[in-house]
């Protein structure tokens, strides 16, 4: 029974043999690993030939297409300013053509002069827009954008004269962003008493609160 069993296994491994000489195969075939190193044991009887290794770690699926994610940036929606057609510089033109007018508490009138929100309603009424009459109504209209993207004809919120409380007070129109200088309109109750054009720094900067954006994105290059 042994012997014939031997014969077997003999005339078996003597067919592999020819096949594999008539056909040219062999079964030294690679082996694709990222956890056996070098010379590691497969089994008690062989051992991997480090040639044909084949790190796994270095195959490069094509088939996948990876997509670079932009910087995650936090826009938070207000409510709405129906602007219409108006386009954000004819406000910014507008406003400063009122440059000058002396600040009056509580009136919205150019004959007499403007509060910083009465600044804000007239220009904007002189397009048919509606638009809060108070300052810290403006708190939660709009679209809020990081400073850096402000453009001409966003709305600039700050808080009042005492700037410890975080409380919308004061406002006013940018007038530009020349790389991350911003210059705004607005009507001021201070030295200047009246509408000017300042840069947001010092004083200001200090009472900022945020910008934020009423018009359509479609009128800026920046977010």
């Amino acid at each position: 029974m042994v012997r014939c069993l031997y014969t077997i296994l003999f005339l078996f491994g003597l067919f592999l043999t020819s096949c594999k000489e008539k056909n040219n195969m062999t079964f030294n075939e690679p082996v694709i690993t990222n956890e056996i190193g070098h010379g590691d044991l497969i089994d008690s009887n062989s051992i991997i030939d480090p040639s044909n290794i084949i790190d796994s770690s270095n195959i490069i699926d094509t088939s996948i297409t990876i997509l670079a994610l932009p910087d995650a940036t936090i826009y938070k929606e207000g409510q709405q300013i129906k602007t219409g057609l108006t386009a954000p510089d004819s406000i910014v033109t507008f406003g400063k053509s009122l440059v000058g007018t002396p600040y009056l508490y509580a009136s919205s009138d150019p004959g007499k002069g403007f509060d910083c929100s009465g600044f804000i309603t007239y220009v904007f009424n002189h397009f048919g827009i509606a638009v809060p009459r108070s300052s810290v109504d403006f708190t939660d209209m709009g679209h809020e954008i990081p400073k850096e993207f402000a453009g001409p004809g966003d709305l600039i919120l700050f808080t009042g004269t005492d700037s410890t409380k975080r409380i919308v007070g004061h406002m006013g129109i940018i007038e530009s962003n020349e790389r991350g200088n911003l210059l705004f309109l607005h009507s001021t109750s201070g030295k200047a008493y009246g509408v000017v054009v300042s840069p947001l720094n010092g004083y200001y900067e200090t009472r900022f609160v945020k910008v934020i954006r009423v018009f359509p994105a479609t009128y800026f290059a920046t977010p």
